[in-house]
């Protein structure tokens, strides 16, 4: 065989000149092809560098870009940094904004790679189906930066006056892009106040060659409360101008976020609603659910339920609820105001920064008095309960104590058909009932529960101590002024004042004591009551005590 094969290649000495010709032709337009590439880095790289700073009308730094032939054309760029407008080459800031402190780009990307195909046809884009991302990073700054002089459109670059002649032979179109492990970092112009930085997990942006609105789907992380949105919808066109007036749309879910993010507070709440308008004014109407809302200082849980429309300032998380719709528990209610973050005090020379500053007002129009007091409750258990409206406002300051120590209300309210819960204050109110309409033998008969109250008040609620000025307490046969404060925190009771009856002295004792008392009814009368006597209620929740100054009562000394 091996002679055989000597006799080929004596006989086809041409093949093997032929062989050797094509593998160095081979070889020679590897290496052409090869040098072209690096050639053609710099070339594309520039390219890449002018479309993005003419997208953005800004500076625009890429530090590496290679392309390799593997299966159609290969690109990957490392370093890339995005500058606002305001940064461009030749385009001074405004005094006093930052001096002489190196700006933050737009937007930093550690890497990106795309493929595309091997086709080129002179007038027409490259067309690139996805975009890889990874390390995205987006700083935008607030609005003051564009007010004072940044929002100058000039075009500039690092390649600003070079020749574009070669570069706008070619042309890329980018359809999709996928991002992984990126951040949005939203500034405020606020002294003291820190910026809201959200982890976005995965985005998916579609739509780009249009030049108008891109559709996106992102997962992000919400800094606070803690919690997974997914959003989909449009962003853009890009308003390079100011990018916070970039138009913005679309729908949202809002899932396990951790309310204990905010001191005194906790629960896991979810929420869904829909989006529009631009990043820094948007409407949003939405829901939420959270059915273990609670105060963590007390512990009681109630589900909490809400109907919203509200105004955002997405670049900072500034919010203006106009209105919210609530249920709590089995109470209704509505609320309007505002929640914004405002920087804390300056200790020692060191910015503490503050929180979420609170103002609403409420109006309470159905509701139960019970959801509300065992909201504040640690065993569950509620002083009374009973039908209930208000009107108050509602101020939470940014601070260090739990809620219900930084909470303060000043409004008013009516309760009606009212019980205590507890037997022993039930029963003395029934007694009290029952003796001012001149009925003392019916007291052990009658079921306390029938005995209904009803009364109304100003109120104040701060330092977690709820003060009533001017209680006024009604029951059938009575009424009772009094004034007083309750303690959120221990449910300590502190009420005095005056009880007025129906029935003169001698009727409310009864019996023949009362007919002792006849000849003194005419001193107990009082402004048209049959009887004034003294009432206080002190202890606590769980023990109260509860007085009625029978033994107590003066005559009337002006009589």
């Amino acid at each position: 065989m091996a002679e055989v094969r000597r006799s080929f290649w004596r006989r086809h000495w041409w093949a093997k000149w032929v062989a050797g010709g094509l593998l160095l032709t081979l070889a020679g337009a590897a290496v052409v092809v090869d040098v072209a590439l690096h050639r053609a880095e710099p070339f594309l790289r520039a390219r890449i560098v002018d479309g993005l700073a003419d997208r953005f009308h800004a500076r625009v730094e890429l530090d590496s870009f290679h392309v390799s032939l593997a299966n159609g054309l290969w690109a990957e760029g490392k370093g890339l940094r995005i500058w606002p407008p305001a940064r461009v080459e030749g385009v001074a800031v405004a005094a006093g904004q930052e001096g002489a402190k190196e700006a933050e780009p737009l937007i930093r990307l550690a890497e990106f790679r795309f493929h595309a195909p091997l086709e080129y046809r002179p007038g027409k884009p490259i067309h690139i189906s996805v975009v890889e991302l990874k390390g995205l990073n987006v700083h935008l700054p607030p609005k003051s930066h564009f007010e004072h002089g940044a929002a100058r459109d000039t075009g500039r670059s690092e390649s600003a006056g070079k020749p574009r002649g070669a570069a706008g032979l070619v042309r890329f179109e980018v359809e999709t892009m996928e991002c992984t492990g990126a951040e949005l970092v939203l500034e405020t112009s606020k002294p003291g106040k820190l910026p809201l930085e959200f982890a976005i997990a995965h985005l998916r942006l579609t739509n780009i060659a249009s030049g108008g609105a891109m559709g996106f789907d992102a997962e992000l992380t919400n800094p606070k409360p803690v919690g997974t949105i997914h959003a989909t919808g449009s962003f853009g066109p890009w308003q390079t101008a100011d990018p916070g007036e970039s138009p913005l749309a679309g729908d949202y879910s809002f899932e396990h976020a951790d309310l204990a993010s905010f001191k005194g507070i906790a629960g896991i709440l979810s929420s869904t609603g829909h989006y529009e308008g631009t990043l820094r004014d948007l409407t949003v109407d939405g829901q939420t659910q959270t059915p273990d809302f609670r105060l963590t200082h007390f512990g009681a849980a109630l589900p909490l339920t809400t109907r919203f429309h509200a105004r955002v300032d997405g670049t900072n998380g500034d919010t203006w609820l106009e209105p919210v719709d609530a249920t709590l528990g089995h109470s209704h209610f509505s609320a309007r105001g505002q929640i914004v973050r405002v920087p804390g005090p300056v200790v020692e020379g060191a910015q503490q920064y503050g929180g979420h500053d609170i103002a609403l007002t409420v109006n309470v129009d159905r509701a139960r008095i019970e959801d509300f007091l065992r909201l504040a409750s640690r065993s569950g258990k509620v002083l009374l309960t009973g039908d209930v409206t208000m009107k108050t406002s509602l101020h939470i300051p940014p601070g260090p104590a739990p809620v219900h120590e930084r909470l303060v209300l000043n409004g008013s309210f009516a309760l009606s058909n009212a019980r205590f819960a507890s037997a022993k204050i039930q029963g003395r109110i029934t007694e009290l009932s029952l003796r001012g309409q001149g009925r003392p033998g019916d007291v052990k008969t009658t079921d306390p529960a029938s005995i209904l109250s009803h009364m109304q008040s100003s109120f104040q609620l701060a330092a977690g101590v709820i003060t009533l000025p001017a209680l006024d307490y009604t029951v059938p046969g009575a009424q009772i002024q009094l004034k007083g404060t309750y303690g959120l925190e221990g449910g300590a009771l502190n009420f005095a004042g005056t009880a007025k009856m129906e029935a003169s002295v001698s009727r409310m004792v009864g019996g023949w004591k009362g007919l002792l008392l006849t000849p003194a009814d005419r001193h107990f009368k009082k402004e048209g009551a049959g009887t004034e006597v003294p009432i206080h209620i002190e202890g606590t929740r769980e023990q109260p005590k509860f007085a009625i100054g029978l033994n107590r009562m003066k005559p009337d000394e002006k009589r």
